[in-house]
């Protein structure tokens, strides 16, 4: 069994052995494992090597190893900040190729977000409508419009929609051609109560003559004198 040992230790460690090299550190340096055969040798850095992150703790300040496929640097144990070469680095993850919807930005290996495409100002929003109809319904949609004025690597397919389409609502509506018609039946309905008023007026006034000529009286002829 090793010693510890408090002198004679490599510069910036507090406490050495001579099996297990650094056991602690001096403070803001990190202690970093590496495996050599069968031990675990103890060194001091001022930062992390490619591969690990450091942890600071208050007893001791750590270097550990990313745990993230292909990463080379990273930010903490799941969060690449840099990949190996030839890889492409999104989200903290690294990748062969960027994933669907994304392109590496600027020649750099790292895949940008479609909101970085340069979009216009969104339009005003459109009449409200269904089936493209105007009128004759409460509920609709309604829909607005831009224009994509610069995408990344020239591929507008990588940028957001152009298009956006809400629900809407407007004050119950009837079609011109369905008032029209409306008012036709309504003159028609008129018309046929006005003929039917009429008629019930022309058989009134025949049914009154009818009644004056049945209750009228024949003049009595006056009588011949006597002969």
């Amino acid at each position: 069994v090793s010693t510890e040992l408090s002198q004679g230790c490599a510069r910036g460690c507090d406490l050495c052995s001579e099996f297990n090299g650094c056991l602690r550190c001096s403070p803001k340096l990190f202690i970093l494992l590496e495996r050599n055969d069968i031990r675990q040798i103890g060194i001091c850095l001022p930062s992390c090597p490619l591969g690990y992150f450091g942890l600071r703790n208050t007893d001791m300040n750590k270097c550990i190893k990313c745990k993230i496929e292909n990463c080379e640097s990273c930010f903490s144990r799941n969060f690449c900040t840099k990949c190996k070469e030839g890889l492409y680095l999104h989200k903290g993850r690294c990748y062969v190729t960027c994933p669907e919807g994304y392109a590496a930005a600027n020649g750099t290996m790292e895949c940008s977000s479609p909101a970085q495409c340069e979009m216009s100002e969104w339009g005003p929003w459109g009449p409200c409508s269904k089936k493209r109809k105007l009128c004759g319904f409460k509920k609709g949609n309604e829909d607005r419009t831009r224009r994509i004025l610069q995408a990344p690597s020239g591929d507008v397919s990588l940028c957001p929609a152009t298009t956006e389409v809400r629900r809407c609502t407007v004050q119950k509506n009837q079609c011109p051609e369905g008032k029209r018609k409306k008012k036709e039946e309504q003159g028609k309905q008129d018309n046929g109560n006005r003929n039917r008023k009429d008629t019930k007026d022309t058989k009134s006034g025949t049914k009154k003559r009818k009644n004056r000529q049945r209750g009228a009286t024949v003049p009595a002829t006056a009588a011949s004198p006597a002969q």
